[in-house]
């Protein structure tokens, strides 16, 4: 007998907000109505669902009927035995056109049909089964960033109707026109109440441009914020297209709309703003890009020189439009930072270009099974990973170093002179290696190594930046580079103009000393930095609101939300009777600098910082108070700059054309996922 799924009055509903004590709010699936009430405690929707959607409530009775008697809503399939032969058999059913579902030779036809689900009753629109399918669809679409058009494809169709042939299949303007748009209706009002109830949050606002499309990009508004729980969680605000004449003006008005819209202007502590916007390409090895995922046959990023170009002009608006509101994004740097290091070295491009070659002649000529221990899951000739092979160059370099390291082995199994490497291009490949690996390692941690990683969109926090740049420094100024000495000098430039002015950030030294793993461990001048981390300290930890980002934004968006006093017991002490017990000392207040000087007393931990400082807050209350909102800012980039990425391959002509509306629909629900549909 098939398992039979739980059946739930939830089914017909979409929640959009869930707090404490199993509180939940929906919407009905079938009229938007919001309903409130306990998960524990249905009758809500139960009667709503009874009112006003009686064709709906009769199917959920059905269906828990279904459930006591062990079957379940679909067809039932079970197995006997005729003669020795196993016989696949459905319950037998009749349909308008007066077919009836009967077993022959084994097979489940249709009696009187003239087609795969002639003679079946199709669902009505506002059936609850038709509604979670064409929802699943939807979701699926959203989730693998697919075109709308695949719901018009005769594949996808045909698959629908063999597996549910009751199902009406909704066209392609249905779905781009009103589904999807109801979806992101939803997550608006989910995203705006989550950051309404949060304590503390910062923004991202990243630009994306594609230079081959007519859309010349988007913008993308997140926010960073603390939950009930104390959990760092990410909430795409807005996604808006932008244009070839859009300026960094208009991308600031737009940015400000969004917050009024949303309800966080003067309430975000930091603002992550990069001066130069994401391009279509991102950083890699040159030369080492491989031939399965170029584009229109470029071998080079054409938008680095532009990006370049505005890089001032973007940063100077920044400054004035944000103020001292904004950060960086230290992962955005730190690639940047690589970027330029490689193309101050354009001698390595040729051998880069020939071990390129060397890497694709072994994986079409050498059999996979003597390879796959040597890339460690990196398949040859698997397309997703030949692709993230290609666009990373920290992923590159891990298999450059794979390659190296049974190079000898590689050149046997590939036969005599095919595209050999000299000793002296084998050397300057490891001294390669060697000068970027702490450079990857910084990577894999802001990024948490999202292959290994069981939560690749963990919020990394700003803390780690500090450390990391401190050990870039000292590993440069160790390294001695014979054989491509350019690429030591790029990066040392590099790190000193993007990086290095993080070693002087307030902001980044406070970060990383109330990291409980961190402290002061790092600081070579512990007691200036002191100094520096009191000050900081004492801006943050005061009763008033954080920087405003907008002059006319009103006293209550400025007010934060302040916890509810703890009970007091409601059996006061008698005076007389329990004149015998000694009064309790009345409790001082500690000062910020006594705060300080306990905290960083202690030995340092590897607890998780926002962890510790829940469980520290009594203790040390003024620095906790800080730790909240720095710790909103992210290291990494953003879930819809990784969007944007994935995004790209659907912009290219093979794909089809989608409309760009469309797309930023596709890009908004897919951030917001989880907070739409968990």
């Amino acid at each position: 007998m098939a398992s039979v799924s739980k059946v739930s009055i939830l089914d017909y509903f979409n929640i959009v907000f869930e707090g404490e004590n199993g509180k939940i709010e929906s919407n009905c699936k079938a009229c938007g109505t919001r309903i409130q009430a306990k998960r524990s405690v249905t009758s809500n929707f139960v009667t709503h669902l009874k009112r006003k959607h009686p064709a709906m409530y009769d199917d959920f009775v059905k269906r828990k009927d279904m459930k006591r008697e062990g079957y379940s809503s679909a067809c039932l399939h079970s197995f006997t035995t005729n003669g020795g032969n196993p016989r696949f058999t459905l319950p037998v059913t009749t349909g308008t056109g007066g077919g009836a579902l009967v077993s022959v030779g084994g097979v489940g036809t249709l009696e009187g049909g003239g087609g795969p689900g002639a003679g079946v009753t199709k669902f009505d629109r506002h059936d609850p089964r038709q509604v979670l399918i064409s929802e699943a669809i939807a979701k699926m679409i959203v989730h693998d960033l697919q075109p709308v058009s695949i719901v018009e494809n005769q594949g996808f169709r045909e698959l629908l109707q063999l597996l549910e042939p009751r199902y009406t299949p909704e066209p392609q303007h249905y779905i781009q026109g009103q589904l999807l748009p109801a979806y992101a209706y939803q997550a608006q009002l989910a995203t705006r109440q989550a950051v309404a109830s949060a304590h503390t949050l910062s923004l991202s606002l990243d630009l994306w441009r594609s230079q081959t499309q007519t859309a010349s990009g988007y913008l993308g508004v997140t926010c960073h914020y603390l939950a009930s729980d104390w959990q760092i969680r990410s909430a795409l605000l807005a996604c808006l297209p932008l244009t070839c004449s859009s300026s960094a003006s208009r991308v600031l008005a737009d940015f400000d709309e969004v917050c009024h819209s949303h309800g966080v202007s003067g309430r975000a502590f930091c603002v992550v703003a990069d001066p130069f916007p994401a391009t279509a390409r991102p950083c890699c090895l040159p030369g080492f890009l491989l031939p399965p995922v170029l584009t229109n046959g470029e071998d080079d990023d054409p938008t680095d020189q532009e990006c370049n170009g505005e890089e001032e002009d973007w940063g100077e608006s920044w400054e004035q439009g944000l103020s001292v509101c904004r950060v960086d994004c230290f992962s955005r740097s730190l690639e940047q930072c690589v970027r330029e290091g490689l193309r101050s070295s354009p001698q390595i491009s040729s051998t880069l270009t020939k071990v390129a070659r060397f890497y694709n002649y072994i994986t079409s000529a050498v059999p996979p099974e003597k390879l796959i221990q040597l890339f460690d899951g990196w398949l040859p000739g698997g397309t997703r990973n030949l692709h993230d092979t290609a666009t990373d160059w920290a992923a590159q370099l891990k298999v450059l170093r794979r390659l190296l390291d049974s190079v000898e082995f590689l050149e046997e199994v590939s036969g005599p002179g095919e595209v050999a490497l000299s000793s002296s291009e084998r050397a300057l490949l490891r001294e390669l290696i060697d000068i970027l690996e702490p450079f990857t390692e910084a990577w894999d941690m802001v990024h948490r190594d999202a292959q290994r990683d069981t939560q690749p969109d963990r919020h990394v926090f700003i803390s780690l930046a500090l450390p990391c740049v401190l050990g870039l420094r000292k590993h440069l100024s160790e390294t001695s580079t014979p054989h491509c000495p350019s690429l030591l000098l790029g990066l040392n430039q590099s790190l000193e103009r993007l990086l290095a002015p993080i070693l002087e950030n307030p902001l980044y030294i406070t970060a990383t000393t109330l990291d409980p793993q961190f402290k002061l461990t790092w600081s070579s001048n512990p007691d200036w930095h002191k100094q520096v981390l009191l000050e900081e300290l004492s801006k943050h930890s005061t009763a008033s609101p954080p920087a405003d980002l907008n002059t006319d934004s009103s006293p209550q968006s400025q007010t934060l939300p302040t916890p509810s006093p703890s009970p007091v017991s409601s059996l006061s002490r008698p005076c007389k009777l329990f004149s015998f017990i000694k009064q309790r000392p009345a409790t001082q207040a500690k000062s910020l600098e006594q705060e300080l000087s306990v905290y960083l007393h202690e030995e340092p931990t590897d607890e998780e910082a926002l962890h510790y400082w829940r469980r520290k807050t009594i203790d040390f209350p003024l620095l906790a108070q800080v730790a909240k909102r720095a710790f909103t800012i992210p290291a990494c980039d953003t879930v819809v700059e990784n969007i944007f990425s994935a995004a790209r391959r659907l912009l290219l002509p093979e794909r089809g054309h989608l409309l760009p509306k469309n797309l930023e629909t596709l890009i908004y629900l897919k951030a917001n996922y989880k907070l739409l549909w968990t």
